[in-house]
């Protein structure tokens, strides 16, 4: 399977409850729905849930999802 990394524009406040929530084990619906509207929005059909990778420390501060795709929905 191809992987399509997704960042996400979010706010600090934001961004610290996708990480704690990530820690903890758990996920933060709203972010991962987002990653995968993103990759539908590429043209490419998302093969499994979007991954949280990480967070960037940037301004804006961006979510970092992997998201595997079909191969076959090249752009």
């Amino acid at each position: 399977m191809a992987l399509m990394r997704i960042q996400l524009d979010t706010d600090r406040a934001t961004a610290r409850r996708v990480l704690a929530l990530h820690q903890a084990g758990r996920i933060h619906r709203e972010s991962r729905d987002a990653a995968r509207d993103e990759v539908w929005r590429r043209g490419r059909t998302p093969a499994g849930e979007p991954v949280f990778v990480g967070l960037t420390n940037g301004h804006p501060v961006r979510l970092i999802y992997d998201v595997e795709v079909y191969p076959e929905t090249t752009p």
